[in-house]
């Protein structure tokens, strides 16, 4: 199992109230999710009406996938041209070890 996690920090110039804000984060999550069945949230700056913070997490068994569709996501939420993406960070983690057949006892969980 390989889990990928990203954190995108956002200018969202010219927003001048926290309605403003959450409408436009709203479009960006609502379109990421849709397009990429991803799971995608505010995580942060949530009180700071022109800065974001959005994290995202992919699942999968093959890590240079989760890298393309993570770097895929990244340019999708750039090319909304909805905030200025101001710096982003990913993460991959392979799950190898735990998922080996040899650690779980035959029947231990029946």
């Amino acid at each position: 199992m390989v889990v990928g996690t990203g954190v995108v920090d956002l200018r969202i110039p010219g927003c001048g109230s926290l309605k403003e804000k959450r409408s436009v984060l709203s479009r960006i999550i609502r379109r990421t999710q849709n397009e990429f069945n991803v799971s995608i949230a505010e995580v942060g700056d949530n009180d700071i009406w022109r800065r974001a913070k959005i994290g995202f997490s992919v699942v999968g068994n093959d890590k240079p996938y989760i890298n393309a569709k993570m770097d895929h996501i990244l340019r999708f939420i750039d090319r909304l041209e909805l905030a200025e993406m101001v710096r982003t960070r990913m993460e991959i983690v392979s799950f190898d070890d735990l998922m080996d057949a040899g650690d779980i006892e035959e029947g231990k969980f029946e």
